[in-house]
């Protein structure tokens, strides 16, 4: 499940930045680069599209601004930005000057400007908050120093996305916001984005030419929001079929996508193909050497669902049709990339250790890719070798890392900010690859980060003797939470020394408010001393037992009550709720104010909550059931009151990711499967047995108001009444009921269609300060 995702200043390193660049046969990443240059649009193209990005961004400033796209000449053969004054103010009113290499640079240079010299901010949230209100009139933006200011890549790329992302956060966009956020990622340097849309229409078109029907691919691709898993070979049918208006309309989605990317300057990376076959195949070609995979997940092994086919890269079908998708997607989009991403095994171990094999495997993934791309570059996330470092040691990586020619593959190192690979695997064995931050697993909503390793992993990274890094990137499961960590991150594709961050957080909290506050940069140092400094190195950070409830049965003592993922001190960071409080009246018509107080303030009292309902097993276990109907009314108020909290906001709401499925139905079937498929991935996966469920209930959790009144308050209020009649009737605790009743109530509710608020209401401002006063004024000031 956990599958898996700019600019600095000048680097005195070039060439050594790529020593395996000397290596032959193969080519250097400057070759590449310069290829992908040949395939970008013109000047003037580029040009208006990041005019475009300006005029939807700030609509009233278009004049005030001049873009012009430059040679990489201008900046030594590197990709770079240069901002400056226009002189004399011309009578347009032109005040600024941006010059990129390409619109992305153009893009990026206008935010930093608007950051550095203007106090703005372009939040990272759902509601896309844009702080704007500091900048001033046209006609008397801030000026520059005479000289203007010039930022250069040193590395070459800013990656973005997980293969993952597309389900837990893509899934139900239209364009409208699929527009709004390549534009989020233009202004914040990201220029390797995956572009995994509608690949399902142009399989649909491959297999038929192999004699499969489209009534065939009905158990072979998931539903909407389980596509990425489907694609992976971990799952294949659930929530499916996909109806042919689906397939359509992803497609042209995906046309729209790209154009856009390419106006831009950005680089696709396109999928291709790892062996993940229908069933059918298996009849069509019954001599292919194809394998099934074994279960994954712990999903029930029910073979409607689990144990996809793999088809054996050392089969001549392999490469016949993995060179036929290539070839597909080229006939579709057009010569629109060189860089294919595929991830063979992705938590599925290989049938052998056998270096010879995987080797071979290698080797026949990248001959799929070459033969329908003769210059295609294979991007490979490195999540592998962290998921099952037993299999994978050093013969096992260097067999897959040398399958193919240097410079053909990228590794995304995709748990650098915690678990960094490239420490202990001399660099890839001299592979190319990228410092990435994963962040966050199915899209949690928990308030986590490591500010300090942001700020200076990817520049020790980059620093490092015989460094192989080309790029840094984002590769978190899902997005729309955390706007600090990910504007930082983002940042330090711009910077090639560390970031100081108490003074960078000081900055921050100005351009994200509009104004300095003292109570609010308080906050944020506690903040980042706490909330923003996990340095433990534990994977699941989010285990609020609110909305990720233990599977327990109280009666056994001898098993250690579940302890939630805790790495600060929570006294600070109500203390740090306390000042964002007293900052309310200076910063009320905030909406990027009002989304950090709600979501600090959840974070305050779901930790309360996992405290609760801890003393509350424990009173059970102690025979005490006045404390136990205590700890109950107390967790049960905990939600109802964080529900409330959550409906305040926008950017907290359950009906506005269904709303966001139902709206792409084209008739009634596709309105109930898109309800159910957005229900069940943030709620419980294969739940239909009464009492045995896998492991995937509730990993997609979501802090959203109505999901916590509708779903998590009944699944809560029957475990506390099955816990309080066990020790009325002096019982054990009867597990396999309360799980039979808890996966019937589930599978109820994601086959519900009860609509759910789209609009936020109440005050946050109030309902936050009321609920510190409940919980943490003076008569409650223990947590």
């Amino acid at each position: 499940m956990s599958s898996f995702s700019s600019l600095f200043l000048i680097l005195i390193l070039t060439v050594a930045l790529l020593p395996i660049a000397l290596a032959e046969p193969g080519e250097t990443i400057q070759a590449l680069l310069k290829r992908l240059d040949s395939k970008r649009p013109s000047p003037s193209v580029q040009e208006a599209a990041a005019k475009a990005v300006l005029k939807r961004l700030l609509p009233g400033y278009v004049s005030s601004f001049e873009f012009k796209i430059v040679s990489k000449d201008v900046c030594g053969g590197k990709s770079c930005f240069l901002i400056s004054n226009y002189s004399p103010l011309s009578k347009n009113g032109t005040e600024i000057v941006v010059k990129g290499t390409t619109a992305i640079e153009i893009a990026s240079g206008l935010y930093w400007y608007l950051k550095y010299w203007c106090g703005a901010h372009v939040s990272w949230d759902k509601t896309g908050g844009i702080q704007i209100a500091s900048i001033s009139k046209p006609g008397s933006l801030p000026l520059l120093e005479d000289e203007g200011v010039t930022i250069q890549r040193p590395i070459p790329w800013n990656y973005y996305q997980n293969v993952v992302t597309s389900s837990y956060s893509y899934v139900w966009w239209d364009w409208k916001r699929w527009e709004k956020e390549i534009d989020w990622m233009a202004l914040h340097g990201v220029n390797l984005p995956l572009a995994f849309t509608g690949q399902e229409a142009i399989w649909q078109k491959v297999f038929m030419d192999f004699n499969i029907s489209k009534e065939d691919l009905n158990g072979f691709f998931g539903g909407p929001a389980f596509l990425a898993w489907a694609r992976m070979g971990n799952l294949h049918g659930w929530g499916g079929p996909l109806s042919q208006n689906w397939l359509d309309q992803q497609l042209g989605l995906q046309k729209q996508i790209l154009s856009r990317m390419l106006e831009l300057g950005m680089t696709p990376v396109l999928p291709s193909f790892s062996g993940n076959i229908p069933a059918t195949l298996k009849n069509i070609f019954p001599s292919a050497n194809i394998t099934r995979l074994g279960n994954w997940a712990s999903v029930d092994a029910d073979p409607r669902w689990c144990c996809t086919y793999l088809l054996d890269p050392s089969d001549p079908l392999f490469v016949e049709i993995g060179e036929a998708f290539i070839r597909r997607q080229v006939e579709e989009y057009g010569d629109v990339t060189d860089i294919y991403n595929c991830d063979t095994f992705n938590e599925n171990t290989p049938p052998t250790n056998d270096p010879a094999y995987i080797s071979s495997l290698g080797a026949s993934v990248y001959k799929a890719m070459s033969k329908g791309d003769k210059d295609a570059v294979w991007l490979m996330q490195g999540w592998l070798f962290y998921a099952d470092s037993v299999f994978w040691k050093p013969p096992q990586m260097k067999a897959l890392l040398h399958s193919v020619p240097f410079g053909k593959m990228i590794v995304l190192d995709l748990f650098a900010d915690v678990k960094p690979i490239w420490k202990y695997s001399s660099q890839f064995y001299d592979t190319p690859y990228v410092w990435c931050m994963l962040h966050n697993f199915g899209g949690n909503l928990e308030m986590y980060g490591n500010l300090d390793v942001i700020s200076s992993g990817p520049v020790n990274a980059r620093i490092t003797k015989n460094s192989t890094m080309v790029g840094v990137g984002m590769c978190m499961e899902g997005i729309e939470h955390n706007p600090v960590v990910y504007e930082l991150m983002s940042e330090m594709a711009f910077r090639s020394e560390k970031v100081q961050v108490l003074d960078w957080l000081k900055s921050y909290s100005h351009r994200r408010y509009g104004k300095a506050v003292h109570e609010v940069e308080a906050a944020w140092e506690i903040l980042y001393h706490t909330i923003y400094n996990c340095t433990d190195g534990i994977q699941d950070h989010n285990t609020d037992f609110i909305v990720k409830f233990p599977d327990l049965d109280p009666s056994n003592t001898s098993s250690a009550l579940p302890q939630a993922h805790l790495w600060y001190s929570t006294h600070k960071v109500i203390n740090a709720l306390r000042l964002f409080l007293n900052a309310g009246n200076n910063l009320a018509g905030s909406i990027t104010y009002r989304y950090d107080l709600v979501d600090l303030t959840r974070q305050v009292l779901s930790k309360l909550a996992n405290q609760v309902y801890s003393d509350a097993v424990t009173a059970f276990q102690q025979k005490n059931a006045k404390a136990l109907n205590l700890h109950t009314q107390k967790f049960i108020q905990l939600i109802k009151d964080v529900d409330v909290l959550l409906a305040s906001d926008d950017n907290f709401l359950l009906g506005t990711w269904l709303q966001s499925a139902n709206m792409l139905a084209k008739n009634h079937h596709e309105l109930r499967q898109y309800e159910w498929n957005a229900r069940t991935q943030v709620t419980m996966w294969f739940d239909n047995t009464e009492t045995k469920q896998s492991n995937l209930f509730d990993y997609a959790n979501k802090f959203w108001s109505g999901l916590l009144e509708g779903y998590y308050l009944p699944r809560a209020s029957t475990y506390f009444q099955y816990l309080i009649k066990s020790l009325q009737e002096n019982e054990s605790f009867k597990l396999e009921e309360w799980r039979r009743e808890w996966i019937s109530f589930s599978n109820k509710w994601q086959a519900g269609m009860e609509p759910y608020p789209v609009k936020a209401k109440g005050d946050a401002l109030a309902i936050s300060k009321a609920l510190y006063k409940e919980y943490f004024g003076k008569k409650n000031r223990k947590i």
